[in-house]
């Protein structure tokens, strides 16, 4: 392992491995003394002055690299206290003077070791600690860090020329114009020419003081101006900012205001296509259906009357005459018409129609039955009743109706209990003659509920016509 005395040799520019040459392992103490006093007592000429003074902006980057690894090659006793010294230049000094008697103490030290260790000077660990020492010493007097190779020392030897010349040629400038003012001398006539141009320039300088001070103070108002309007545009753009967010709000709630608008408007067209299509339906057509079946009129779906060859059930027949009943009812109520003599009872299937004579009320079932001959007989009797009280309101209504439009004329004419000449009685008649009488019967009622229907068109409550003719039964 190498100790600081026989640490191998590096250039300390470039850092590459340097051989020891072997006559500085042979030097006399002459030689010695030679190689320090012309480090210690450099010449004091301006030259050496450029030489010694190294130029900090010319210094390799390996020189400044370097420098802190000074501390650990100078393992020299004094070498500290050296560089201290050399480092402590006043201002006014460019180099400082050594006296010998400040270095021999070190160097006879150094030097007297090396005659000690004389015998051994043939092995290469006496030469790297001789050439160390040696190194060491140099730097510590020079700015220079040695060892260095001989292409550094060649880049080092050229920079140095370099600024001796710089130096050399800036020294024979400074001569030149001190010879060239010294040579010089100024007539009269020549001063006072440059004493009124000095004078034109004060003048010219005042002037342009004057002028730059205007142009500051235009200056100085146009930057307050400037931050005048900054500020008025900083204020336009929160009122700008604001202006279009309350235009925002205003558009959604124009959008939403639309958009109800809109809705309402499909609501109302809907609702009004539905009040056309509900004033061209008639109510009474759609409650009380009139039609036929075969030889039968049918309101509702019930048949009205019988046949030998297609008996019906007298509750299908109870059923429509409960139907025929209301149908009357219904249509007097809105034509506000009044029965004479006559009060209908609807009750469905078991409708009755009273016959008031003064105080007394006689009843009528509009229903039969099919019970055995002796009761049915007297139950048919009060449906034959029943059925030309039933028909005697029938001829008072169309007579009514008659009234109120005299284009109206029924197809079957009512003349006590017949009606187109056909009785209206189920008692001592045949089938198919009082099925025909009820049959017509329906087919009047199907003409005064078109009038009672054009009546709702008079007051506005349909839109159907009401005029054609029912259709036939």
């Amino acid at each position: 392992m190498n100790t600081d005395s026989t640490r191998p040799l590096f250039c300390q520019r470039c850092r590459q491995p340097l051989k020891v040459e072997e006559s500085l392992a042979d030097l006399k103490p002459s030689a010695m003394d030679l190689l320090i006093e012309e480090k210690a007592h450099p010449r004091a000429t301006p030259s050496a002055v450029a030489t010694n003074v190294p130029d900090r902006t010319m210094e390799p980057i390996s020189r400044r690299t370097t420098t802190s690894n000074k501390s650990n090659r100078n393992s020299l006793p004094g070498h500290t206290n050296l560089r201290s010294k050399d480092t402590m230049v006043g201002p006014s000094e460019s180099f400082v003077m050594l006296s010998s008697s400040q270095i021999a103490p070190p160097v006879v030290s150094q030097v007297s070791t090396l005659k000690s260790d004389e015998a051994r000077n043939s092995s290469m660990s006496r030469r790297l600690k001789v050439a160390n020492k040696l190194f060491d010493i140099m730097s510590a007097k020079s700015d220079i860090d040695h060892p260095m190779c001989q292409e550094c020392t060649d880049i080092l030897l050229e920079s140095l020329r370099r600024q001796l010349d710089d130096v050399s040629r800036e020294r024979d400038c400074y001569i030149e114009f001190l010879k060239k003012v010294s040579e010089s001398k100024i007539d009269p006539a020549e001063e006072k020419i440059l004493r009124k141009e000095i004078e034109e320039l004060a003048d010219a300088e005042n002037q342009a003081n004057e002028t730059l001070r205007r142009t500051e103070e235009e200056r100085d108002a146009l930057q307050k101006e400037l931050e005048e309007l900054e500020a008025e545009s900083k204020n336009l753009e929160a009122e700008e900012e604001e202006f279009w967010q309350k235009s925002n709000e205003f558009q959604l709630k124009l959008q939403a205001f639309h958009n109800e608008r809109d809705s309402i408007n499909m609501k109302y067209d809907h609702d009004a296509k539905q009040y056309e299509k509900l004033q061209k339906t008639v109510v009474y057509n759609d409650t009380f259906c009139i039609g036929h079946s075969g030889p039968f009129g049918t309101i509702n779906g019930f048949r009205l009357g019988r046949l030998s060859t297609q008996p019906i059930d007298w509750n299908e027949i109870n059923a429509a005459m409960g139907q025929t009943l209301l149908l009357l009812y219904t249509v007097a109520n809105k034509l506000k018409f009044q029965f004479k003599t006559y009060r209908l009872v609807p009750m469905g299937s078991f409708s009755r129609i009273q016959k008031i004579d003064g105080d007394s009320v006689v009843t009528y079932e509009l229903y039969g039955s099919g019970d055995f001959a002796i009761n049915r007989m007297f139950l048919n009797r009060r449906f034959d009743h029943a059925l030309v009280a039933l028909l005697n309101c029938l001829q008072q209504l169309s007579d009514f109706a008659e009234q109120r439009d005299k284009s109206l004329r029924l197809p079957y004419r009512i003349n006590k209990d017949k009606i187109g000449d056909t009785s209206i009685r189920l008692q001592f008649n045949q089938d198919e003659l009082w099925t025909r009488a009820l049959k017509y019967m329906l087919t009047n009622m199907k003409w005064i509920l078109i009038f009672a229907s054009r009546g709702s068109v008079a007051l506005g409550l349909s839109g159907d016509d009401g005029s054609q003719s029912p259709p036939a039964m």
